[in-house]
């Protein structure tokens, strides 16, 4: 069935395979993970490297894609990595407790995609498969020695895709974003969200707590 999106609405994400640093002491090559986010509507695109999927990855990541975009959406719709769910359920998944706290400090709700229903997350998986299409598929051939490097070069074909034209529509994803999703979003808060991570404390014998 056919998904429709609303202005503002909803944003999806989730990672695809990256480019390989090369460590310039060693020569060896250490893989990285894509983090791509993609808009409901306006197909509107942020991606970067990582060297994990771990909390802290995706949690900032998550962050860096919030101040490219200069706004936020409603709706966060992860697959179901346990970054994101601590337990997928079809009907009540457990939404990790520090991505939950960034989604109370942005104001969004987490509707994670459901198990086997792939076209819960069609949009995003189109999204990893054009980035790497237009994005790692051009670096491909060249070395990087650094995330930041990597992530640079990264920038700065996400900024032409972004602005290239649609097949159809003859609208760029960034004029869709402008006109349709941007204006219908949530503000940023005025601060960033702040990484901490939440751990179930128990008490010890000696009554003390760790």
């Amino acid at each position: 069935m056919r998904q429709t999106h609303k202005a503002g609405d909803k944003v999806f994400v989730d990672y695809g395979e990256g480019l390989s640093i090369t460590n310039s002491a060693t020569g060896e090559k250490i893989p990285t993970d894509l983090f791509v986010m993609v808009w409901g509507l306006s197909n509107f695109t942020f991606a970067e490297a990582t060297f994990t999927q771990a909390l802290p990855s995706w949690t900032m990541s998550h962050v860096h894609a919030f101040n490219y975009f200069g706004c936020v959406p409603r709706i966060l719709v992860p697959d179901n990595l346990k970054s994101g769910v601590s337990k997928a359920c079809y009907y009540e998944p457990d939404v990790n407790p520090v991505y939950a706290e960034l989604a109370t400090h942005y104001g969004v709700a987490v509707i994670p995609a459901r198990p086997y229903h792939p076209r819960d997350k069609a949009k995003v998986e189109a999204g990893v498969l054009i980035a790497k299409r237009w994005i790692l598929a051009a670096l491909r051939h060249r070395t990087f020695y650094s995330l930041d490097e990597l992530n640079k070069a990264i920038r700065e074909l996400l900024e032409k895709l972004n602005d290239r034209l649609l097949r159809i529509m003859k609208r760029s994803r960034r004029d869709l974003f402008q006109e349709l999703d941007r204006p219908n979003a949530k503000a940023l808060p005025e601060e960033p969200y702040q990484y901490a991570e939440w751990k179930k404390a128990s008490v010890n014998i000696d009554y003390h707590v760790e």
